[in-house]
């Protein structure tokens, strides 16, 4: 296979919603518009803050062809298809070949978690092999599957095991694992750092790119950090990169994932409600975030 690479930002993207739960397409095309107009130079589609464990197989393949089709071949798309059944997470796959993917990526499976590093590589090859010809990335979010593993000795059991694994989307603050993967088989996988909190960190040591939910709303933000470390100004870079450490703090203290989701509406593009046993943020909370995210200073460092 080719060499596949994927760099710079790569937001995370939402599933819009109505208030009722149910998917909204409507906004896709608006979100997609607005990213690429802030540089992002990819999406990651149906993942953690795309509620995608959290959709049917329909919604999960109409949401992903929503946001393929609206990209129109500018920006790299990759597909998450993780799921309990490997079976289905082999169609999502195939699904996502035929709209058009340039990738996929896989959470493990996590309800019966696998029971050593052959069998979590056994589950992946299976789900890689539904589309051998379609780069193929892990996603390494242990805090949230359960499911920790040395990330090394993964990458050398799969180099032999699936031949279009191409890299890990590392959700993890482990920075010097992350290094050790980046250095692996001569630096022969890409890797996406993938907590926004940390990018510069990651940076540092190499990092190709990162995807991460804040990308969403910050992106102006984070090219901005980027673009200081490239230019060797590290100070500034760490400036801009506590700043960002703020906006998540501020994040994290109303609610996290449905307070991420609502900062849309708060930029211009309403992404609705969120789905259980996530819950939306009311009105007055909506209120509370905008409050204390201008108090900040966001508005102003955060989307110029």
């Amino acid at each position: 296979m080719e060499k596949f690479h994927v760099s710079g930002l790569v937001p995370a993207v939402f599933t819009p919603m109505h208030m009722d739960s149910t998917v909204n397409l409507e906004p896709i095309p608006a979100i997609v518009e607005q990213l690429i107009s802030e540089g992002v130079t990819g999406l990651y589609i149906c993942g953690s803050t795309g509620e995608g464990p959290c959709l049917s197989r329909e919604e999960r393949m109409d949401v992903s062809e929503a946001y393929i089709k609206a990209t129109a071949g500018r920006i790299q798309t990759i597909v998450q298809v993780g799921h309990q059944s490997i079976e289905e997470a082999k169609t999502l796959a195939k699904h996502a070949q035929s709209i058009g993917a340039d990738a996929t990526s896989a959470i493990p499976p996590n309800y019966f978690k696998p029971s050593s590093l052959d069998n979590l590589v056994d589950a992946l090859a299976q789900i890689a092999a539904a589309t051998p010809n379609l780069p193929y990335y892990y996603y390494h979010i242990p805090a949230v599957t359960g499911v920790p593993v040395d990330m090394v000795q993964l990458l050398e059991k799969v180099s032999d095991r699936i031949p279009n694994f191409v890299g890990v989307k590392f959700s993890h603050t482990a920075i010097y694992e992350f290094q050790a993967c980046l250095k692996a088989q001569d630096g022969r996988f890409n890797m996406l750092f993938g907590s926004d909190e940390m990018l510069l960190s990651a940076l540092v040591v190499g990092a190709h790119g990162g995807v991460g939910s804040t990308y969403n709303f910050a992106a102006p933000l984070y090219n901005k950090i980027i673009d200081s470390y490239k230019q060797g100004d590290l100070a500034r870079a760490s400036e801009l990169q506590a700043k960002a450490v703020e906006m998540v703090r501020v994040l994290v203290s109303h609610t996290a994932n449905p307070a991420i989701k609502a900062m849309m509406a708060l930029v211009g593009i309403d992404c609705g409600g969120t789905r259980l046993p996530q819950q939306a943020l009311s009105d007055s909370q909506i209120k509370a975030l905008k409050d204390d995210m201008t108090a900040i200073g966001f508005f102003d460092w955060g989307r110029s």
